[in-house]
């Protein structure tokens, strides 16, 4: 997998860790896949899946009771990213905070990549 040795490939924040936690513990989730996709007006989306069953082919970051797998095609793209969970008066959710984006639209919905790490090669 697309890693450095010692290093997590994802960091989770305390506030996202309970949040997952939370979300496994709803009808024996394993944990949340994270993915990207082709889509948005920024050309790429984040995906959120629950996970039923591990992929062994997935990354793997568990922290405390939290559990996230990254789907093989999306390690190169998420190595770094920082999942926080914001609430705030007008919406509440998962934020991101990826090293690796280079340009993301005004909803946040859809981000654009450093085209080294284009899914196109």
């Amino acid at each position: 997998m697309f890693g450095i040795p010692g290093k997590q490939a994802v960091t989770i924040t305390d506030k996202a860790a309970t949040q997952i936690a939370k979300l496994m513990s709803k009808d024996g989730h394993q944990g949340l896949r994270i993915g990207v996709k082709k889509g948005g007006c920024a050309g790429m989306e984040y995906t959120m899946d629950y996970v039923t069953e591990v992929d062994p082919l997935d990354e793997v970051v568990e922290q405390d009771g939290a559990r996230v797998m990254i789907a093989p095609m999306a390690q190169m793209f998420l190595f770094g990213t920082e999942i926080d969970y914001e609430i705030s008066l007008l919406e509440s959710g998962f934020k991101f905070r990826n090293p690796n984006v280079t340009e993301a639209c005004g909803c946040g919905e859809s981000i654009k990549f450093d085209e080294s790490l284009s899914l196109d090669k």
